[in-house]
């Protein structure tokens, strides 16, 4: 008689074993590195769902058997099935997308939805009302995904379409301005600018100038401009401010850039299979020195929001961004603070914190990205300004 254990206790102890073995074998680099262990900020400070994902995604980024054997696999994915990982969704003609950006214009709307929207609109009418009682106007600017003005892009299904909308956004911006909050409407500016631009590639209804980038999760300068313009213009109706005196001119400057899409995917054989995009941006700069665009710290306009604030200001090519352009068209220096990733409500928080950041303003534009709606990183709790 065979004294074997049976194949399913087999099965089950080498699942076992293979779960542990990960463990343990993070367990011994750390011990050979001098780390301490990964558990210890879980266990200090107040439990939250924010502090689990974020001991997850320092789990998923240390882990020394993940960092060698994901690239081999993704880059298996991506020969295969044409997969780029967890953050990236390959389109069409090269183009890339953000998946929670795809998540949010694709997927139906979760069953609390009126509570999602509810706490978004109680969130912003606070901050709103918090301003206000400083003397500050607040006007809110959504930065539209890219699938939502390029679904043409994202799927062959679209190519009629010129620019989709979730409705979930515009109900949002609908109770917003029921409020009496001023929210500027990119979404029709972009796709306005899209029907009036020459069709192209076989009249498939692509514009000639591409508002967004192809790689990348962001408007191209192309699209900078039109936003900026926009945001520009709505003030100047408003009357919340007067046209100033500075004199600007625009420098042309060519650049080339890997897309945070690509960077995102972090398998160097991926990211080399693509070449990087080389497109022409335009340098906002003094017309009698020619020094590049600088924010003036004492501003009665500030500019707060996320990384569709940072790129071309803080990156190639330097005072090429929103709020450059938007200076160039109120001929008038702004100031500006941005939180990468955290335009909905981690830089509310920072003003909470330093109240002083406000002083002296009369304007606030705050900018957030459309996905954020849903996903936030922080959610949308009520932050009181001090």
């Amino acid at each position: 008689m065979s004294h074997l254990p049976p194949p399913n206790i087999l099965l089950v102890g080498g699942f076992l074993a293979a779960i542990a073995s990960v463990g343990a074998s993070q367990a011994l680099v750390a011990l050979i590195e001098g780390e301490g262990p990964r558990v210890a900020p879980l266990l200090t400070g107040v439990p939250s769902a924010a502090r689990v994902r974020a001991f997850e995604s320092d789990l998923e980024e240390s882990s020394w058997l993940a960092r060698r054997l994901r690239p081999w696999a993704q880059s298996l994915r991506f020969s295969l099935l044409r997969e780029m990982g967890d953050d990236v969704v390959p389109g069409r003609d090269g183009w890339l997308f953000y998946r929670p950006s795809v998540r949010y214009l694709v997927e139906p709307w979760p069953g609390h939805r009126d509570g999602l929207e509810g706490s978004i609109v109680s969130a912003i009418a606070a901050f709103r009302d918090d301003l206000a009682a400083r003397g500050v106007r607040m006007l809110l600017v959504l930065a539209p995904n890219k699938a939502s003005i390029y679904p043409d892009r994202l799927s062959r299904r679209a190519d009629a379409v010129a620019a989709v909308v979730h409705d979930g956004t515009l109900s949002v911006i609908a109770r917003l301005r029921a409020l009496g909050i001023e929210v500027v409407d990119l979404f029709s500016v972009f796709e306005t600018a899209r029907r009036r631009a020459e069709p192209v590639d076989g009249g498939r209804g692509i514009a000639a100038e591409l508002y967004y980038l192809g790689q990348d999760s962001h408007w191209s300068p192309p699209g900078v401009r039109l936003a900026a313009a926009a945001v520009a213009r709505r003030l100047l109706d408003l009357g919340w401010v007067e046209r100033g005196e500075a004199e600007y001119a625009l420098k042309e400057s060519r650049v080339q850039r890997t897309g945070d899409l690509l960077r995102m995917v972090r398998v160097e054989s991926i990211e080399q299979s693509f070449e990087p995009e080389a497109f022409q941006a335009l340098q906002v700069v003094d017309a009698v020195t020619a020094v590049p665009y600088r924010d003036d710290p004492g501003s009665t306009v500030l500019v707060i929001g996320d990384s569709f604030l940072r790129i071309y200001s803080q990156e190639d090519p330097g005072a090429g961004g929103l709020v450059a352009h938007m200076a160039r068209e109120l001929r008038l220096p702004l100031s500006s603070l941005v939180s990468d990733g955290g335009g909905a409500t981690l830089i509310r928080q920072t003003l909470s914190r330093k109240p002083t950041l406000l002083a002296g303003r009369s304007v606030v534009v705050w900018e957030f990205a459309e996905r954020d709606i849903r996903f936030a990183m922080e959610g949308w709790p009520v932050v009181r300004l001090r």
